[in-house]
């Protein structure tokens, strides 16, 4: 008979880990206002390449100015001249990636399968970043369209668009460095070790 024992956490792991969490949030936060434009760009690129090939609009441009890139679209056929710009601000989603990043290297002691581990973290959060972006422009589009009368109002994707926003900002956004922490503790920990009653007994034995 087996029984699993849980991998013992030390007081001398979990201040290495508030340690590296302290350092490493501090090392994140300057990278990320380094990086911060850069990646902001390159989720709004792909969100607005989404968005308008929902819309069947067409994505022309995205220019930054500080803090916010705006994205520009025009419809296709006879209102192609028209211009629609949706203003993106990067830190409306992204502010918490610094401390997301720390939490995660954190966790590094406490988790096997790093590599899937860390690859699968931020697949996710770039993933989010991309919704919330694509779901923020849809439903700014959408209005456009609508008040333009491009488009029929009580469209069944308009309170979709809503939905996924407000999910992705209230919820998602807010919540994100303890959900992905939270994941990767829950589906990457250590796992227990395996100890059999004979090898217990035999042990026993040998103390004797």
């Amino acid at each position: 008979m087996h029984e699993s024992n849980p991998p013992a956490v030390t007081k001398g792991a979990v201040l290495r880990s508030v340690l590296v969490f302290a350092v490493s949030y501090l090392i994140f936060f300057v990278f990320w206002i380094a990086v911060k434009d850069h990646y902001g760009s390159g989720v709004t690129f792909v969100a607005s390449k989404l968005a308008a090939g929902v819309k069947n609009l067409k994505f022309e441009e995205m220019v930054r100015e500080q803090d916010v890139i705006l994205a520009t679209f025009t419809p296709r056929g006879r209102s192609s001249k028209m211009l629609i710009d949706i203003p993106v601000k990067t830190s409306s989603y992204s502010f918490n990636a610094p401390l997301t990043l720390a939490i995660m290297a954190a966790l590094y002691p406490f988790i096997s399968r790093r590599k899937k581990a860390y690859g699968q973290a931020l697949l996710i959060l770039t993933t989010v970043h991309v919704l919330y972006v694509f779901s923020l422009e849809a439903k700014e589009l959408t209005a456009v369209l609508v008040d333009k009368n491009l488009q029929k109002s009580g469209n069944a994707a308009e309170p979709l668009y809503q939905f996924l926003w407000s999910f992705t900002d209230n919820m998602v956004i807010r919540f994100e460095p303890f959900l992905l922490g939270l994941y990767m503790y829950l589906g990457f920990r250590k796992q227990a070790i395996s100890v059999s009653a004979g090898d217990r007994s035999g042990t026993g034995a040998q103390k004797g």
